[in-house]
């Protein structure tokens, strides 16, 4: 029970181990805990700063990734777009140059039809010409078989030269 209700002699003597083992740790043992408090507040402090610095650098680097990318992407977009021209170019000059080939087969061809067809009608000719000759040459050789025939061929004739 003396626990319960302490006498006033323990309670001096607790009061002055107290007091004794306060100013103890004050001299010798508060000044080490808040210098160790203060250098560890110190460090969490340069920590979160470099953490800051780190966290501020990343989004530099971020933008700058970013930067990358939209200017690696507009190259691409410019690269393809070139691409494009040069293909719809290359298109265009094989068409034109495929037109002109086909044009130049088609004059070709135009013109060796032109002189098949020259050379057609100048054989027809001279064979229209050859059978109108042999034909003119019997009916000449048939009009002019008796004398009673070139007389009256000859009187046809003068009639048709005094007419016109």
């Amino acid at each position: 029970m003396d626990l319960i209700t302490p006498e006033i002699g323990l309670f001096f003597w607790q009061t002055i181990v107290f007091l004794v083992l306060i100013f103890i740790m004050a001299k010798f043992a508060w000044k080490p805990i808040l210098g160790a408090v203060k250098d560890r507040e110190d460090s969490i402090n340069t920590a979160l700063a470099s953490a800051e610095d780190a966290r501020k650098e990343m989004q530099n680097l971020q933008a700058d990734n970013e930067k990358l990318l939209q200017e690696a992407r507009a190259e691409r977009d410019a690269i393809l777009k070139e691409a494009r021209v040069i293909k719809e170019k290359v298109i265009a000059d094989a068409s034109a140059e495929a037109q002109a080939k086909a044009d130049k087969i088609v004059a070709q061809a135009q013109v060796v039809i032109q002189n098949e067809k020259n050379a057609a009608v100048a054989e027809i000719k001279d064979q229209v010409a050859t059978l109108s000759i042999q034909i003119a040459e019997k009916i000449v050789r048939e009009e002019l078989s008796s004398k009673e025939k070139q007389q009256r061929l000859v009187e046809q004739m003068l009639d048709d030269v005094t007419l016109n």
